[in-house]
């Protein structure tokens, strides 16, 4: 039998996915149903492009809400508070990037909860994966598809 894969994310994170769920469940699908019901009514389905349309959204709908359990299901909570003073996932890290000094920061989480735009990279990104395991003031070379940069890290927080 195959293992099950595990989603590490904060707390805040699952919270995130289980709202969404409940949306989708509660909100969504119904939605859905009566604009399949609205098409239906229109007659002939075999060249009924809004019947098409609400089964493709019906089929998006259902498959994001299957992700979903599985997600929150298979979520292993990320508990950034037991800080070791080395980067791991949970923790915000701040770095300058050598020799320029343009300061970035960001916090590690899982993938199921990454979002680059508010500052949430996934512990599988090239960034991420170089700064997991070094400790304030480490210089560190991370391999990024743009070309190598090369950073200090300055601050480590929960």
């Amino acid at each position: 039998m195959a293992t099950e894969k595990v989603f590490p994310m904060t707390l805040e994170g699952k919270a995130k996915l289980e709202n969404e769920l409940a949306d989708l469940k509660t909100v969504k699908r119904k939605e859905v149903v009566e604009r399949i019901k609205i098409a239906r009514s229109f007659g002939d389905l075999s060249e009924n492009s809004e019947y098409d349309s609400a089964k493709d959204e019906q089929a998006f709908v259902e498959g994001r809400i299957t992700t979903l359990e599985n997600m929150i299901r298979n979520a292993q909570i990320i508990d950034a508070s037991a800080m070791s003073g080395e980067v791991a996932l949970g923790n915000t890290v701040t770095f300058i990037e050598l020799p320029n000094g343009d300061e970035e920061t960001y916090t590690i989480v899982g993938s199921a909860e990454a979002d680059p735009f508010e500052g949430l990279i996934s512990n599988d990104s090239p960034i991420a994966k170089a700064l997991l395991g070094y400790k304030e003031g480490d210089e560190v070379s991370i391999q990024t598809p743009g070309g190598e940069m090369n950073v200090k890290i300055v601050k480590i927080s929960a």
